[in-house]
């Protein structure tokens, strides 16, 4: 996240919303917050040490504060130090959408050409189930986050990396012709539809945290149960809803990194990787974009810890292209 201070010394005074806030007790016994606080740039890791709920307030997800503190480097990252912090009131006309990451297309135009192409599936088994979770699911879909905090982590972020995802599975199949391109875009569709059932939301559109579901069985199991019920409802009990199910259970490749199963054939391989090269396409851009040209950025535990070295050379005027 890029703050531009408000004075020397890196000091700040906005206002940010509240992703994440956590009480803690340091090595001296003393309580301080945890927060990841957030605008449209993105967010950034904030203290408020000698932490007391009477004097302070107390925050959760959802929540604008107003903050005033210092920015600094810690481990290789920008940190926040708060020296104060309130609740916004309405006297302060925060404008919401200057604080909330946004896909850069409407949730509505990412929506209807998904469905589209669902809708043009040869497979009748495969356009009925894609077809039919798309339209129950629609109104979660127009403005959920793929994450609650790392890849596509931002308002209507789920549609953004499917539909990415989808694209990216439409030029593949124009270079391999053999494989199934119902089947692939089918799973492209449906692999992360469960994430609508998976996070608590707040009102701005960015997950707050994990429903019970979500925490003990988490969105690849969810989905394949998803897959099955709908076909069940519909009467379909061809091969195709198996085939479809494994795509959802085994898109995140091995299970140390949460896969059910690993791909068992080509499309749920194809899919595990387009899958994995569009969250890093994510990631990688906006650690990148937050760093100094010339420098490295902070250490990405999702991806091995890497830092990722600034070359200048990415445009960052452009989004993804999906139209």
């Amino acid at each position: 996240m890029n703050f531009i201070p408000a004075g020397a010394n890196g000091l700040v005074d906005c206002f940010l919303l509240v992703k994440a806030s956590n009480k803690k007790t340091s090595s001296k016994g003393d309580d301080y917050l945890d927060m990841t606080l957030a605008d449209k740039s993105g967010e950034i890791n904030a203290k408020l040490w000698s932490y007391v709920p009477a004097v302070h307030g107390e925050y959760q997800a959802g929540d604008i504060v107003k903050v005033r503190g210092t920015v600094s480097q810690y481990n290789g990252a920008e940190q926040l130090r708060i020296e104060k912090i309130r609740h916004s009131t309405p006297g302060d006309q925060v404008n919401t959408a200057e604080l909330v990451q946004t896909a850069g297309y409407s949730g509505e135009e990412m929506y209807d050409s998904l469905l589209n192409v669902a809708k043009g599936f040869k497979d009748g088994d495969l356009r009925q189930i894609v077809v039919t979770l798309l339209t129950e699911n629609k109104e979660k879909l127009l403005y959920w986050p793929a994450a609650f905090r790392l890849h596509h982590a931002i308002r209507s972020g789920l549609l953004l990396h499917t539909l990415s995802i989808v694209r990216l599975a439409q030029r593949v199949a124009e270079v391999y012709p053999f494989i199934d391109t119902d089947l692939l875009l089918a799973g492209a569709i449906l692999h992360d539809i469960a994430k609508t059932a998976e996070y608590e939301m707040t009102p701005s559109g960015l997950a707050s945290g994990y429903t019970v579901r979500g925490n003990l069985l988490g969105h690849l199991a969810m989905g394949a149960i998803m897959i099955e019920e709908t076909a069940k409802k519909l009467g379909i009990e061809s091969e195709s809803v198996v085939l479809l199910q494994h795509m959802v259970l085994s898109h995140h490749g091995e299970p140390e990194f949460g896969a059910a199963v690993r791909p068992g054939f080509i499309e749920a391989e194809l899919l595990s990787q387009l899958d994995m090269m569009d969250a890093r396409m994510f990631e990688m851009r906006e650690a990148t974009e937050g760093t100094t040209v010339g420098d490295f950025s902070g250490r990405l535990w999702s991806m091995e810890n890497r830092k990722l070295y600034n070359h200048g050379r990415l445009d960052s005027e452009k989004e993804t292209k999906l139209f």
